[in-house]
């Protein structure tokens, strides 16, 4: 269906003259005639009727005007969606609780007039695929892997290094300690089921489980934090780590503890990715943004994978 055609049928039984119609469009009367011969002839019925007065919707136009002018909301919906200057800003965020996810609330806060669609992709081939066709704008991630470097056009910057803490329950023997040294967690069972091999963050583990000889499992299902938190509560001889910027919420009787790791302090480095050629404006004031509202890089005392892209 001709989206002119409709358009034009809604300005002439809104003015409820062709003239009128004609002058609201920047369109010649003849021009608005023929558009309406030819709706007419796919829809097969008569939408007007001439007037004294002008012209007036036929049943079949009173019927078809409340559609006609749905159409051509969704036409507007369809355009807005692919204009950049009005979309929203689309980025992948990886975990609603993770460090990622409380930068983007930190930019929302700041920019409360830029629309935002916050998404959760999996593999960082997902996310980089999207950033490729445009489905997303930007994705927060680790960025390279050892043979895998990112394709063609798309960019990186470093924008945090995220401590990681040691948590624990409070029968646990390192309870009690204000800090711990990575020679010291050597020996004790560190339980991370949400580590998938082949993703960065599994890369990031491997290469500290190799620099290091710590013992961490990824045994088990993963059932999400929740349950995450309750065994390692419950669990005298288990750990896990946690980015210092990850937000928990456990009950009281769990008396987790957060301990900073020292000697190195091994760092996650977040990284934000998006296409060279991506024009949305927001893009452009979210990296800004990011400069100025993280932390520095590649501190004294820290550890981060060799692979890291340096800053």
């Amino acid at each position: 269906m001709d989206l002119q055609a409709v358009r034009t049928f809604v300005a002439v039984a809104e003015s409820g003259q062709f003239q009128k119609a004609a002058a609201d469009l920047s369109i010649t009367q003849q021009a608005v005639s023929k558009r309406m011969a030819a709706l007419e002839r796919d829809l097969g019925v008569r939408l007007f009727t001439r007037t004294p007065r002008g012209a007036e919707p036929t049943i079949d136009g009173q019927a078809f005007l409340p559609h006609a002018r749905e159409l051509l909301r969704v036409a507007e919906r369809a355009v807005a969606s692919v204009r950049t200057g009005r979309r929203p800003l689309r980025v992948d965020v990886i975990a609603s609780r993770g460090a990622a996810s409380g930068l983007m609330r930190g930019f929302h806060r700041a920019y409360p007039e830029i629309d935002l669609d916050v998404l959760m992709l999996f593999e960082i081939e997902t996310a980089v695929a999207a950033i490729r066709s445009g489905a997303i704008d930007a994705s927060f991630r680790a960025v390279a892997m050892p043979g895998r470097p990112l394709p063609e056009g798309i960019e990186s910057v470093r924008v945090l290094d995220e401590p990681l803490q040691l948590l624990t329950g409070p029968a646990h023997a390192l309870a009690d300690a204000r800090s711990v040294t990575l020679a010291q967690l050597v020996g004790h069972r560190i339980w991370m089921p949400g580590i998938v091999p082949g993703t960065e963050w599994g890369a990031f583990y491997d290469d500290l489980v190799a620099e290091f000889g710590l013992t961490i499992e990824a045994t088990g299902p993963n059932f999400g934090s929740d349950a995450l938190l309750d065994t390692v509560a419950d669990t005298p001889a288990l750990a896990t780590f946690m980015g210092e910027h990850t937000r928990l919420v456990w009950p009281d009787g769990h008396g987790l503890r957060r301990i900073p790791v020292t000697d190195p302090t091994p760092v996650y480095p977040h990284s934000l990715l998006w296409h060279r050629d991506n024009p949305h404006p927001a893009l452009a004031t979210l990296r800004a943004h990011l400069a100025s509202a993280t932390a520095g890089h590649d501190a004294a005392g820290t550890w981060r994978p060799g692979w890291v892209i340096p800053r």
